[in-house]
């Protein structure tokens, strides 16, 4: 037999030896080259991999800002309260939802079945945070803080309160869970209020603990809103309102209270409003601002600018006598709810002649009455700045048939708010000048500009005067110790099919006190169904209620009355 050579064996395991340690290196040399490359020329995916595990972005919270009223009286405040979340990840790692005491009084905390709070984690395996509890009590935050469960924790977070309840809620309106303004004062002046979040990011290690804080934007509080109502006006418009729609069996109403001298609207009032603390089952209509968006046929209110118009036209003459009887025009009669053979200008006014006005029109050009309503403001938005507000509807004709003539000046053909009829008597009670309405409160005072001749308005603001008087159709409209420049109207509403139905708004617009006057209110009540429609009815005992309180409650002085004028408080 013959052997192999004992050379050739050694000489094979060296060479697998050396083939063993030269993969070895390769692989080293190979694995060091990695290394370089994920280090130093590549790192980036490998750090955005440990950043996605352990770096985090923590929110700063930051301060709603107060909304108030003129005088510093909060209508809106942030109170403290928790957010209770989970880590699903950390807590499934942990063990789960046990049924220890310590998940049973979670569970019971939250007012949750211990199985569903196990479902919801389960639900969302792999996420890092999820919300159990919003707005919850910082005791009943603080007792969950102490039970020490894995992947639970709290969070710093406000909820909003109104102070005044549901006496301004369509005004201010308010926030949702995230305390982000959805209504009202709250939407419109959302980003004032709101500021800024601030951050944190930072680095935690595996048991969740901040280990490096690697940047920091800081937080910026929102800041405080002055409205320029007062919450005493608001209270007591508020509540007057409110009884008056009650007592009319009224589909609704609203209110509205403006410093003639300064554009400022102090008081606005609607109803049905709501608890804005507490809006469970509250139907979605009763938040709307009414006195902003609603928009209806003005009727008699818009009078005193027709009679305006003529005296500018030099058409008649402030002692001027008109023909006031019933007439045939285009087949419709148009009369007076009474029979006037004659009245003066005042008389006009003071009886609220429909054949009175419509004759003024008659006598000039539809584009002169057209003209008037829009430098009072009718048919253009107010600008406040409020979500929701309608501008109103003006008509465009390229013809007016005197029909149209005569029943626009009368109030049908257009539409207002009762917002914008407000900015008409502030108009009227600052003689002329028209000044830019504001919600919040104004220093200075704006000059505004004049839109027609003083000496014009304050001779039918006088007129206006005897609608409160006895023999007027707003006599239930008078203060007592007070000179009220008012007007009264009625209109009917128009149906779904375009058509006029039974159905009125009433309204009552003036200002006080009418020697020199400092308020313009407006009040309307949609759809009175109590017996009685007339704005001289319904409407102008509620204008009466409020012009009186709002006098009283800002110590003006009463006006110098003639003894022999019996006003009616």
């Amino acid at each position: 037999m013959i052997s192999k050579p004992k050379n050739d064996s050694s000489n094979f395991i060296r060479w697998r030896f050396s083939l063993l340690c030269g993969g070895i290196l390769l692989s080293f040399f190979g694995l060091l080259a990695r290394v370089a490359w994920l280090q130093i020329i590549e790192p980036d995916p490998l750090v955005k991999e440990e950043d996605m595990r352990s770096v985090r972005v923590v929110t700063t919270p930051n301060t709603r800002g107060m909304i108030t009223d003129r005088n510093g009286h909060p209508l809106a405040v942030s109170v403290p309260v928790e957010a209770i979340w989970a880590d699903p990840s950390t807590v499934l790692d942990k063990g789960g939802v046990g049924v220890s005491a310590r998940w049973q009084a979670l569970a019971q905390e939250l007012n949750m079945p211990l199985d569903q709070l196990d479902h919801r984690i389960h639900q969302n395996p792999g996420a890092r945070f999820i919300y159990l509890a919003r707005q919850v009590e910082p005791d009943v935050a603080e007792y969950i803080q102490r039970l020490k469960l894995p992947g639970i924790a709290i969070k710093e977070e406000s909820r909003r309160f109104y102070p005044s309840g549901d006496i301004a809620a369509n005004l201010v309106g308010f926030t949702n869970i995230d305390d982000q303004g959805i209504e009202g004062v709250e939407k419109s002046f959302n980003s004032l209020l709101s500021g800024t979040a601030g951050s944190r990011v930072v680095r935690k290690d595996r048991f969740g603990r901040v280990v490096e804080d690697i940047s920091s934007t800081d937080s910026h509080p929102g800041q405080n809103v002055e409205l320029s109502i007062d919450e005493r006006l608001q209270a007591e418009t508020s509540h007057a309102l409110s009884n008056a729609v009650m007592f009319n069996k009224a589909d609704s109403g609203s209110a509205v209270v403006i410093d003639v001298n300064t554009g400022e609207i102090l008081a606005m009032a609607n109803y049905p409003t709501f608890n804005p603390n507490n809006r469970a089952g509250t139907p979605e209509e009763n938040f709307r601002n009414r006195a902003i968006s609603d928009i209806f046929e003005p009727g008699s209110t818009v009078k005193p600018m027709v009679v305006m118009t003529a005296l500018q036209r030099h058409l008649v003459k402030p002692d001027a006598v008109l023909d006031t009887r019933p007439y045939i025009l285009s087949g419709h009669l148009i009369k007076d709810v009474a029979l006037y053979p004659a009245l003066s200008l005042t008389g006009v006014l003071q009886k609220s002649s429909d054949v009175g006005v419509s004759r003024l029109a008659l006598a000039m050009p539809a584009s002169a009455l057209m003209q008037t309503y829009t430098e009072f403001g009718l048919g253009q938005s107010t600008q406040l700045g409020l979500t929701g507000e309608s501008s109103g509807l003006m008509p465009h004709r390229q013809r007016w048939s005197d029909l149209d003539r005569a029943t626009f000046s009368f109030g049908y053909g257009l539409m207002v708010t009762p917002l914008q009829l407000a900015r008409v008597y502030a108009t009227i009670g600052s003689f002329g000048i028209y000044r830019p309405l504001s919600i919040t409160k104004v220093d200075p005072p704006v000059l505004g500009k004049r839109v027609f001749p003083e000496v014009l308005v304050r001779q039918v603001e006088h007129m206006m005067e005897s609608v409160a008087l006895p023999g007027g159709g707003g006599v239930k409209a008078a203060v007592r110790g007070y000179r009220v420049a008012v007007k009264t109207g009625t209109a009917k509403k128009i149906g779904p099919n375009g058509q006029y139905i039974d159905k009125y708004v009433a309204y009552t617009a003036g200002v006080a006190p009418a020697s020199q006057p400092r308020f313009a209110l407006v009040v309307v009540i949609n759809n009175p169904q109590g017996g009685k429609y007339y704005g001289g009815a319904v409407s102008a005992p509620v204008f009466s209620d409020i012009m009186g309180q709002i006098l009283r409650t800002m110590n003006v002085e009463p006006d110098a009355i003639p003894v022999n004028v019996i006003r009616h408080s």
